[in-house]
C-alpha cells in the first residue's frame, strides 16, 4: 500500500469516526428533552456504536462517557449499575448482530483487490452498485433484529433488578412474574425508541456515506 493511499483511508477514518461522535451526540441531547417513559435514544446509541466505531474500546468507552454525562445530569439510582451493563450488551449486540455479519457480506465487494487498475474499476462498475445495494438490504433485517434483542435484555435485565433491588414486588416467583407483566408497556415503549433513533443514526450514517463517498470505508477491519 502506498503512503498516499494510507494518507487517505486514514482521513477518511478520521471523517467516518467525527460523523459517528457527532450523530451520537446529537442523539444523546434529544434524552435531555422530555420524552415519554423509557422512550430515548439510549438502546439505539449503543447498537450504532458497536456496529460502526471500528476501535473495540471506543465502541465500549465513548458511548459509556456520553451515557456517564447525561445521568449527571439527570441523576443516578439504584438500578443505573444495571442499565449501564444492559447498554454494554447492547453494544455487544451491534458489534456482532450488525457489524460482523453485514460486514462479512461487504468484504464480498473487496475481493480481486490485487487486480489491475483497469481490471479493478471494470470490476467495480460492473459489480458495485450491486453489490452495495445487496448488502444495504441485507443490513436492514440485521439492524431491526438488533434493535429486538437490545430492548429485550434492556427490559429482561432492568425488571428484574426492580424485582431484586426495590420493594416494588414480593421476592418470588410470582413477584417477579408481577413485574415482569406490569413492565410490558415500558417494553413497547423502549422498542418503539430504539427502533425510531436507529432509523434516525444508521439512516443519516448511510446518507452521509451516499453524499460523501470518501467517508466510506475501503475495507472491513476486524478490530
Amino acid at each position: 500500500m502506498s503512503l498516499k493511499k494510507l494518507a487517505i483511508e486514514n482521513k477518511a477514518a478520521v471523517l467516518r469516526t467525527l460523523l459517528i461522535f457527532t450523530l451520537i451526540l446529537l442523539a444523546a441531547a434529544l434524552r435531555l428533552a422530555p420524552h415519554p417513559w423509557n422512550f430515548t435514544p439510549v438502546g439505539a446509541i449503543a447498537i450504532f456504536a458497536g456496529a460502526t466505531v471500528r476501535d473495540r474500546r471506543l465502541a465500549f468507552l465513548f458511548p459509556l462517557l456520553i451515557m456517564f454525562a447525561t445521568d449527571a445530569i439527570l441523576g443516578f439510582n439504584t438500578l443505573t449499575p444495571l442499565v449501564y451493563a444492559s447498554f454494554l450488551l447492547s453494544v455487544l449486540i451491534g458489534r456482532h448482530v450488525v457489524r460482523y455479519v453485514v460486514g462479512a457480506r461487504l468484504s464480498a465487494s473487496n475481493v480481486g483487490a490485487g487486480l489491475q487498475p483497469g481490471q479493478r474499476a471494470k470490476r467495480d462498475s460492473d459489480h458495485q452498485p450491486e453489490s452495495v445495494t445487496n448488502a444495504k438490504r441485507y443490513a436492514v433485517p440485521h439492524v431491526a433484529t438488533a434493535t429486538f434483542l437490545g430492548a429485550l435484555q434492556f427490559f429482561l435485565i432492568t425488571n428484574f433488578g426492580v424485582w431484586a433491588f426495590l420493594n416494588s414486588y414480593p421476592r418470588t416467583a410470582a413477584g417477579l412474574a408481577a413485574c415482569y407483566v406490569a413492565g410490558i408497556p415500558f417494553f413497547w415503549n423502549t422498542l418503539a425508541g430504539d427502533a425510531l433513533y436507529a432509523t434516525l443514526l444508521f439512516g443519516a450514517f448511510a446518507l452521509a456515506e451516499r453524499l460523501a463517498p470518501q467517508l466510506r470505508q475501503s475495507e472491513v477491519s476486524s478490530v
